[in-house]
């Protein structure tokens, strides 16, 4: 009976929680490179440290207009 439960236990909302963070830094820095931005190594490093998901979206929507990587982080 435990097993059915175990998508309750904290321990799984964490691995969700990060499987969530993780594929929001990878499509951010995926619209990036699809649109044709070069993508450095420290703006690579900044969206793979950001572990505050609430961050990651903004970003992820700037990825979408932006003209160039730095402008992920714009008024920070």
């Amino acid at each position: 009976m435990a097993i059915q439960y175990f998508w309750r236990h904290p321990l799984a909302e964490q691995v969700r929680e990060e499987g969530r963070i993780q594929e929001r830094q990878e499509m951010t820095l995926r619209v990036l490179e699809w649109r044709g931005i070069p993508v450095s190594d420290a703006v690579r490093e900044q969206v793979l440290a950001c572990t505050d998901f609430d961050q990651l979206e903004v970003w992820g929507q700037r990825a979408v207009h932006a003209t160039n990587a730095a402008e992920l982080f714009a008024d920070e």
